[in-house]
């Protein structure tokens, strides 16, 4: 989702357990009884390089929740539970400093933070994967709800557009037009603003992360994190903060997850102190996560990621490979419903359409 791997790297991958875990859950299809609803097979398996057949082996901490609610059962396992700092948190006894926190969002937090990912985030001088084709692009959501198309308008070998940004990409004559407006032999190229949305892959808020360098750029322009998303971050990251100490936002990614869209194993390893957590929020269509070791060798584990979910690392969980192999989309499996009375007015249909086919993922980290 966020560039390509060496070849040499890819190939070896290909052969780790966490690769062999991606290629199954990404492949996994509930079977489908005549005239039924999808429903898994029971008993089913997951060898071989093919897809799984059930998804018995995946954790739910929501089902962990309830069932102790109800006063039902021991946790599997391996699996903790703790109450840290008013927070009612999972984690992994073997991989220290990764904590779960369930439903750690309201429906109405969930809708405003989804809102502001598709308004208020891509908007410049944040920087989106579709900057370097377009240029700074304003209202971006805006355009996409009103039907206008980007446009590229002039003569593309016109010496101004030969000419640079400061950040090393061509200047540009980009701007939105009402369909009615596009006169023709004046357009070079135009993309409807509903269809740019659809591929936002991701925005970066506060310090810019620069992809072709893998690191944080501090000459680029940029604002600072939002002070509600920083009061919202500071307050998550408690439990897995040093004792003492403050969690301080410095920059947040966020991740915009189309239907057949993937994360691949990864190790988040730009930041300067990793014993300060990242705090990881999700939102929209429901996906499953998988949590491996230091290497890709070893087998990770599978859990469920709903909307309002919050997942912190800090620590040694730092260094393990992380990553998202599919998410849920439809309404049997999303696990959305809640959120469509709160996104049900006119004003939010578009915002409505889209997250029940999309999964959002805002991750704060403290850089320095």
């Amino acid at each position: 989702m966020y560039g390509d791997t060496e070849p040499a790297a890819a190939a070896a991958a290909e052969r780790t357990a966490f690769r062999r875990a991606e290629k199954q859950y990404k492949l996994y299809k509930p079977l489908k009884p005549k005239g039924g609803r999808a429903r898994s097979k029971p008993g089913g398996g997951g060898g071989g390089g093919g897809g799984l057949e059930d998804l018995s082996a995946v954790v739910d901490f929501h089902a962990l929740l309830a069932a102790a609610a109800g006063g039902g059962g021991e946790l599997p396992a391996g699996i903790g539970r703790r109450d840290v700092a008013g927070f009612d948190l999972f984690c992994f006894l073997d991989r220290p400093g990764f904590y779960f926190i369930p439903g750690a969002l309201s429906i109405e937090e969930q809708c405003y933070w989804i809102r502001e990912s598709l308004k208020t985030f891509p908007q410049p001088p944040n920087r989106t994967n579709l900057t370097a084709l377009y240029g700074p692009i304003f209202d971006l959501l805006t355009a996409a709800k009103s039907g206008k198309i980007l446009v590229e308008v002039g003569n593309p070998n016109d010496q101004e557009r030969s000419e640079q940004n400061s950040d090393g990409r061509k200047s540009n004559s980009f701007k939105f037009l009402e369909d009615t407006e596009i006169h023709k032999g004046e357009v070079c190229r135009s993309t409807a603003a509903t269809t740019l949305v659809r591929k936002l892959r991701w925005s970066t808020l506060g310090l810019q992360f620069d992809w072709s360098k893998r690191n944080y750029d501090v000459s680029l322009p940029h604002n600072k994190i939002p002070d509600l998303l920083s009061a919202l971050a500071k307050k998550m990251a408690i439990p897995a903060m040093p004792s003492g100490e403050e969690f301080k936002p410095e920059a947040a990614i966020v991740n915009y997850y189309g239907p057949s869209d993937m994360l691949g194993g990864h190790v988040d390893d730009m930041e300067a102190d990793w014993s300060k957590p990242i705090v990881s929020i999700s939102l929209g269509c429901k996906c499953i996560f998988l949590l491996g070791g230091k290497t890709r060798d070893e087998v990770p584990t599978a859990m469920f990621l709903r909307s309002g979910d919050i997942v912190l690392m800090a620590g040694e969980a730092r260094e393990c490979f992380h990553g998202v192999p599919r998410i849920f989309t439809g309404s049997d499996q999303a696990e959305i419903s809640a959120l469509v009375p709160q996104l049900s007015a006119e004003d939010d249909s578009f915002i409505l359409n889209y997250i029940q086919n999309s999964r959002i993922n805002i991750n704060i980290r403290q850089v320095y």
